[in-house]
């Protein structure tokens, strides 16, 4: 499995990606994996408040309905309109295709390396 090595992870399995103060956020190939084919991503708005390790937004797969949860306090800067429109991307790229960024960030969750995210699938396994 591909694991980049230039993100930050959590052990909910999404992704992010730190630049300056702020985060854009994804699912993780291993999230993408479990949950099946995607065919609808629920997301928050842009200025909307998000509470690190809150519920974020939700992906519908046909197995499930999970929950996206925050990494970070701060607020809703961008949402990317090609995860909403055509969720399908998200299973084809899941390191490509972001759900959403966040700025104005004043508390984060406990992130993982590379490395210890790797180790935590294995653990799962």
């Amino acid at each position: 499995m591909n694991i980049p090595k230039n993100l930050l992870y959590t052990k909910t399995h999404e992704w992010v990606e730190e630049d300056g103060d702020t985060m854009k956020v994804g699912l993780t190939e291993h999230a993408t994996e479990q949950l099946g084919d995607l065919v609808f991503i629920n997301l928050p708005e842009v200025g909307d408040s998000v509470e690190a390790e809150g519920e974020f937004g939700d992906v519908e797969s046909v197995k499930a309905v999970s929950d996206v949860l925050s990494p970070a306090t701060g607020e809703v800067t961008a949402v990317n309109e090609t995860a909403l429109d055509s969720p399908e991307a998200v299973n084809a790229d899941p390191y490509g295709v972001w759900l959403a960024q966040i700025g104005n960030i004043t508390a984060k969750r406990e992130l993982l390396s590379p490395e210890e995210y790797e180790k935590l699938l294995e653990e799962e396994a």
